[in-house]
């Protein structure tokens, strides 16, 4: 109809479908980890098989980090179970995990962050027999995230001996700390000496205590150990003053032999009311009779079990509250309900192991509610004899349990440090490791880092050669051990040493009973350590420590066969360094209002020089630092913590001297500002 109007058809025009964009690449968590590290170093992390020891503070970011990372398998291992107290810096734990294995609960809640990782759970004593050295030497980096003096110990020595790289951290309140271990390369945990925990001494635990912390130690370490323990705990008393009150001691002495005889009546009706008359009634009617004990202190006020038990029916009606309340601070009759409810829980204990045949001793722990109980109200009943204030069973738990202040957010600082070090370990850069301190407080900076330690060669733990052997424990003797090994395959030969253990020595040329003895019989086990010294004089090698290891097949001929190093090369073991000849003293030097030399260990962190100083001095007992102004053409003067200058205190008309006068400040340290 159009065409015959005249009008010219209309002409339908195509248009091109709508093209949808590419799709963008699906970013995965190890494309970003690829990103952030770089492939080479992303490989390692995810080929990594990894040890983590402890899952507490810093071991729950530790193992967020080590998760989220990628490391391929991470195991834990952790013996502890989830306390309340836990809760508010430990974040992988809730209030329905309490009493709940850490490593176990620590996995599952991790393992949501990044379900590709292997995560392994050990909840077990790392000190236990199947975490040996070979366990050990399955893994390219150990991080300890421990908060014990021992275990830390443990696992360094363990680390050692299979040459595997630690990484060692720490927290206390707002400080925190991370360094790696190599062995040979730096420095070990056991190369610096640790601060010794604080004894007291005897008298003023069992005599005159005058603060919470006294009766503490006395309801752990005294009462507690001789009524279901083994006997006094040494550790925590000190004995160098005996001498001076020998007359005490010796009542004391007998006191204790009292107790012993008391623990035989653990279980019967009359127990409790035995132990409280004997301790809390007797021991202090006769501490009052020393009159001149209490010349210028109040004397401490007896108790009777029978007034303070009449007087604790309402307490004894709500025991279950009290107990619960571990924030409150009990009065002296809760105080009673709980020891006495404690020693029924810890008389049922030894009965049941006695009747299963097993060794009845019981030992304090902070996580073990029957012992905290114990101790707890016992040192509570015996403060408030003596007049002093009595504490909460949760300030107590801390008290007795060593327990350092522990920071959330330096938990994870530090844990974050450790992970970062772990980078420079999967790529062998061992010399850009460092050892760095978080020092909140300090003037410049936050983080302060210095280069590794070496190894120190002095050290017992490290400055020794290690070696392993496989042993057919079945047959092998001590002889064995001596002709088969240490003559002819570590190069002994007519030399003179001896060999010890942790028992004691074994052998030496003058003690030769136990050469045909079989090393079961002498106490060797399997992950156990022999200590070889060399008698020689002239070359003496440095001290063996040979770690003992169960062969998996049975070994023809020879019941003994050393593990060769990397390469099969031979066994070779270093000669302990000639003592260094001693230096002519130098010549006095003049200087102003003293003389000598000063030894300076200086130290640059935080953008600050840190110079520790140990100086001579003459009349003015003073010590001069010089600080010289440097040419044009002079080196600057990069200080760490590994320098040891000697330094004349020579002065030029250029010098900036600073002056400490006094013996005590010549201990410390001075800080000079880099200008």
């Amino acid at each position: 109809m159009a065409s015959q109007l005249g009008n010219p058809p209309i002409a339908m025009v195509s248009r091109p479908a709508t093209v949808a964009p590419p799709a963008l690449p699906v970013l995965t968590r190890d494309s970003f980890n690829s990103q952030s590290l770089g492939r080479g170093l992303n490989a390692h992390v995810k080929q990594a098989r990894v040890l983590m020891v402890g899952a507490g503070g810093i071991g729950c970011e530790l193992l967020k980090n080590l998760v989220l990372t990628g490391f391929g398998e991470v195991h834990i291992v952790d013996l502890d179970t989830i306390d309340l107290s836990n809760l508010n810096r430990q974040f992988l734990f809730r209030h329905e995990h309490i009493k709940k294995s850490k490593a176990l609960v620590a996995k599952e809640a991790a393992q949501k962050f990044n379900p590709d990782v292997k995560i392994v759970a050990h909840h077990a004593n790392i000190k236990d027999p199947e975490f040996n050295i070979e366990w050990f030497s399955g893994f390219k980096i150990v991080f300890n995230a421990l908060d014990n003096l021992e275990a830390r110990r443990h696992v360094n020595k363990m680390c050692l001996a299979a040459d595997v790289p630690l990484i060692e951290s720490g927290t206390t309140g707002f400080n925190g700390q991370a360094q790696v271990i190599k062995k040979g390369v730096t420095a070990c945990y056991d190369c610096a000496p640790k601060e010794t925990p604080k004894s007291f001494p005897v008298c003023t635990i069992r005599s005159t205590p005058s603060q919470p912390i006294h009766c503490i130690v006395w309801g752990k370490s005294y009462l507690l150990n001789e009524i279901f323990g083994t006997s006094e705990d040494e550790s925590a008393f000190d004995h160098s003053a005996d001498q001076d009150n020998a007359q005490e001691i010796e009542e004391l002495k007998r006191e204790s032999a009292a107790l012993r005889k008391i623990r035989q009546s653990v279980g019967t009706e009359k127990f409790p009311q035995m132990l409280f008359d004997k301790v809390f009634n007797t021991d202090i009617v006769r501490l009052r009779s020393m009159e001149d004990m209490w010349k210028t202190r109040k004397p401490p006020e007896p108790l009777d079990y029978k007034t303070l038990m009449e007087k604790s029916a309402a307490a004894i009606a709500a025991k279950d509250s009290v107990m619960k309340d571990i924030q409150k601070v009990w009065a002296l009759e809760e105080n009673l309900v709980v020891f006495n409810d404690s020693l029924d829980r810890l008389s049922k204990r030894v009965l049941q192991m006695k009747s299963a045949g097993q060794d009845s001793v019981i030992s304090f722990d902070k996580d073990d509610e029957d012992t905290l109980d114990f101790v707890a109200a016992s040192a509570n009943i015996r403060s408030s004899l003596f007049g002093i204030d009595r504490k909460s069973k949760f300030d107590i738990k801390q008290m007795a349990g060593n327990i350092i202040p522990a920071i959330a957010t330096t938990n994870a600082i530090v844990a974050g440090l450790c992970v970062l070090e772990s980078f420079k370990v999967l790529k062998g850069e061992y010399d850009r490791a460092r050892e760095v301190f978080l020092t909140p407080f300090a003037s410049a900076r936050l983080l302060a880092s210095d280069k590794s330690r070496e190894p120190n060669p002095n050290c017992p733990v490290c400055g020794v050669f290690q070696t392993r052997v496989y042993v057919d424990l079945t047959r092998a003797t001590l002889n064995d051990v001596v002709e088969s090994f240490l003559k002819m395959e570590l190069g002994y030969g007519d030399k003179e040493i001896s060999i010890s253990n942790e028992i004691g020595i074994l052998y030496d040329p003058d003690e030769t009973d136990n050469l045909d003895k079989k090393l079961v019989e002498l106490g060797v086990k399997p992950d156990s350590f022999l200590t070889i010294t060399d008698e020689d004089d002239e070359e003496p090698f440095v001290n063996v420590v040979v770690a003992i290891q169960e062969a998996k097949e049975p070994l023809v001929g020879q019941p003994v066969k050393g593990v060769l190093p990397a390469g099969g090369e031979k066994i070779k073991i270093p000669h302990k360094p000639k003592p260094a000849e001693p230096e002519p003293a130098p010549a006095p030097a003049a200087a102003p209002e003293t003389n000598g030399t000063v030894n300076r260990h200086d130290h640059t962190v935080n953008g600050v020089k840190h110079l520790n100083l140990n100086g001579s001095s003459g009349s003015s007992n003073g010590v001069v630092v010089a600080k010289r102004k440097r040419t044009a053409d002079e080196p600057s003067d990069e200080l760490s913590s590994s320098a040891n200058v000697k330094k004349s205190k020579t002065t030029t008309d250029d010098d900036e001297v600073v002056v400490v006068v006094g013996g005590d400040s010549a201990g410390g340290a001075i800080v000079i500002d880099d200008d």
